[in-house]
């Protein structure tokens, strides 16, 4: 092992795979998953060589892509912590997490179309990452909810509304659910 393996990217690397992503973000947005890997390198100001130097494959592109988006969606989630309405918070979340699944969700499979092996522990990780961000908001929210309601109850209901439908549907389905859930709604129905 040389000395350097311990360190990180050096800077101009670091800055050339942010470019990448960038660069891949924008094509994917404007065209589609199917985006010219040379177009990307083109469009990040960089050579084909250290595209593939840091993306070999374009399923590792496309999981770096995914992978940035899961970070920011749970990013978002935390920084809902400390909303002044835990079920605000967990709404407004939920809000994100359906568009999210209802536009990604292509994007997650392409970057794992590679052999099984692959997809099982990159899907895992990015699913552990939401349901963690979930998981806490679901618990802040807590004294709100029905006292019977689970995160896995909230994410399936939410993932199954983004599944269904496209991304604006999928948001009034979620802001109907929000009536269903609530714990005030459901000791009322039950007077």
């Amino acid at each position: 092992m040389s000395p350097n393996s311990k360190r990180g990217p050096r800077s101009d690397a670091s800055r050339n795979i942010i470019r990448l992503l960038v660069s891949a973000r924008e094509l994917m947005a404007e065209t589609g998953n199917e985006v010219a890997l040379d177009e990307v390198a083109r469009r990040a100001g960089v050579g084909n060589a250290t595209l593939y130097r840091h993306f070999p494959t374009r399923a590792d592109l496309l999981a770096a892509v995914y992978a940035d988006e899961v970070v920011a969606l749970c990013r978002s989630g935390t920084a809902l912590a400390d909303a002044a309405s835990p079920l605000d918070a967990l709404f407004t979340w939920l809000d994100e997490f359906v568009v999210h699944v209802a536009t990604k969700r292509p994007l997650a499979l392409a970057a794992t179309e590679a052999p099984s092996s692959r997809r099982a522990p990159l899907f895992e990780r990015w699913h552990a990452s939401i349901i963690a961000t979930a998981s806490d908001l679901v618990q802040r929210a807590r004294p709100e909810l029905r006292p019977d309601v689970t995160v896995t109850d909230v994410l399936a209901l939410a993932s199954g509304a983004a599944l269904a439908t496209d991304a604006e549907h999928a948001r009034r389905l979620v802001a109907l659910l929000r009536t269903g859930l609530a714990a005030r709604t459901a000791h009322a129905a039950e007077d």
